[in-house]
């Protein structure tokens, strides 16, 4: 039954997982019958959290803008965490959270610049400090691919019987980014998950076989 209602150009959390699971036989629960009130649904849930979000950035923000110059380090690295967890989440929402994004690094900027001023002189914290913006800079690689976004969102809607189904069926970008989360042992354990999944099918897709191979080596 083909959607008569379009979907999203750029779709939330809930609707990209509403979409992944569409005609998909790989999920323990595909959606083959659903009605567009199930499509409504998923995208209204999306917009009540975006409402919910730029309220709560708004707010982050203000009080972003009024730090003092001697303000404590601590305070900085709180706010500084409560930063990025909002830079994950505009990667999970829906519509362009471009400018959203762009504010929050001009934040994050900020606080970086004033540590490295109170760690001046301290090699040591001056390359933790480093280390720190390179672990960034590959975090914010990956987050481009909303997938990653969603695996790593503390509101994971990919139940753990629906991971593999999910990495199957991602394009082979996000599948590549997606590999990046996962240690050699998990690497390990998703083969197995995707073998045993795969011996249900008397002809597995070609990108499915694939798929197991990247996961093996």
């Amino acid at each position: 039954m083909p959607l008569r209602l379009p979907v999203s150009s750029k779709p939330g959390r809930h609707e990209r997982h509403f979409l992944r699971k569409l005609n998909n036989p790989l999920f323990p629960h595909p959606l083959f019958d659903y009605s567009d009130d199930e499509l409504l649904d998923a995208q209204r849930l999306d917009h009540e959290e975006l409402l919910a979000y730029l309220g709560d950035l708004r707010e982050l923000v203000l009080r972003a803008a009024s730090l003092k110059p001697n303000e404590e380090s601590q305070h900085l690295l709180d706010l500084k965490g409560e930063l990025e967890e909002r830079y994950l989440q505009a990667c999970t929402l829906a519509d362009d959270q471009s400018d959203n994004k762009a504010v929050i690094n001009q934040l994050l900027a900020a606080i970086m610049r004033t540590l490295r001023a109170v760690a001046a002189g301290d090699t040591l914290a001056t390359q933790e400090l480093d280390d720190e913006e390179l672990a960034r800079a590959q975090h914010l690689r990956l987050l481009e691919e909303p997938l990653v976004a969603d695996l790593l969102d503390a509101n994971n809607l990919i139940a753990a019987d629906e991971l593999v189904p999910v990495l199957l069926s991602a394009t082979p970008t996000a599948f590549a980014a997606a590999l990046e989360l996962f240690d050699q042992e998990q690497t390990g354990l998703l083969a197995d998950q995707v073998e045993s999944l795969l011996a249900r099918f008397d002809r597995p897709e070609a990108q499915w076989r694939e798929r197991l191979i990247q996961l093996r080596t």
